[in-house]
């Protein structure tokens, strides 16, 4: 019965996950008809029509796992990240580095989030509630997003690129956190711990920025779109967070 109970909740944030999209294809096509100059929709792209119903799943997905009792979510960000692979395939040479870390990062993590999260523990025992990192982890994540980044920026300027390591700074630092935070928010979210959806929100900024570099109205509208989504899923999981949980946002020494 517990579980049916959380399969309609899946069910039911992807109706809504469907509506909302529905409404912001119809608001971009509505800008179109009203500026023609403007492209905001591309139909004829095949990796962005592949991206739309990624988007539709990926925003069910976090609108489920905004409950940490609810593991049914990470069907959804598997569904997600198939479909996210293959987009970024579409987009090769450039998208295979993300496509990799699709398949071959993200659907085991989420498969290990369905595994932990369905037998009802995490890290410190049968609790349900989400926790803050304490300060050493907190200090080793932080360097990983750095080094994740940075080594990013080298593969995608030596292997994939192949320009000078000062070309596009900013446009390949920027791809690289989106990598680096989305790698971390989906592997903290394993453990329930609540600085996954900083990193969430590390990733929409990092969209938002680069796709303002790139100028392309549609995925700028997406990802502000997905900075409101993980910032209400991660204010929902502070709420939750307990005082004694609160890890490295605590006045006691966490070392």
């Amino acid at each position: 019965m517990k579980n049916t109970k959380l399969w309609r909740a899946l069910g039911r944030n992807t109706l809504i996950s469907i509506v909302l999209f529905a409404a912001l294809l119809g608001l971009l096509w509505l800008a179109e008809m009203l500026f023609p100059s403007v492209t905001l929709l591309k139909w004829h792209d095949a990796a962005w029509v592949v991206g739309i119903p990624a988007s539709v799943i990926g925003v069910a997905y976090i609108l489920t796992v905004r409950d940490p009792q609810n593991y049914t979510g990470f069907y959804a960000g598997i569904i997600m990240s198939v479909l996210l692979g293959i987009q970024f395939l579409l987009q090769e040479p450039k998208g295979i580095d993300s496509a990799f870390l699709f398949f071959f990062v993200f659907i085991p993590f989420q498969l290990m989030s369905i595994y932990k999260w369905s037998r009802n523990k995490d890290d410190g025992g049968a609790s349900f509630e989400p926790k803050f990192l304490d300060t050493p982890r907190l200090m080793l994540s932080v360097a990983l997003l750095v080094f994740i980044t940075l080594g990013d920026y080298i593969l995608v300027t030596y292997a994939f690129q192949r320009n000078g390591l000062l070309d596009n700074v900013l446009i390949k630092l920027l791809s690289g956190l989106l990598i680096s935070s989305s790698f971390l928010a989906n592997y903290w979210l394993i453990y329930r711990k609540t600085d996954s959806w900083i990193y969430w929100i590390i990733y929409s900024l990092a969209g938002i920025g680069l796709f303002i570099i790139i100028r392309n109205p549609f995925s700028i509208v997406l990802f502000t779109f997905f900075l409101v989504i993980n910032g209400s899923a991660g204010w929902a999981w502070l709420k939750m967070t307990t005082p004694e949980n609160m890890g490295w946002l605590s006045r006691k020494n966490n070392w």
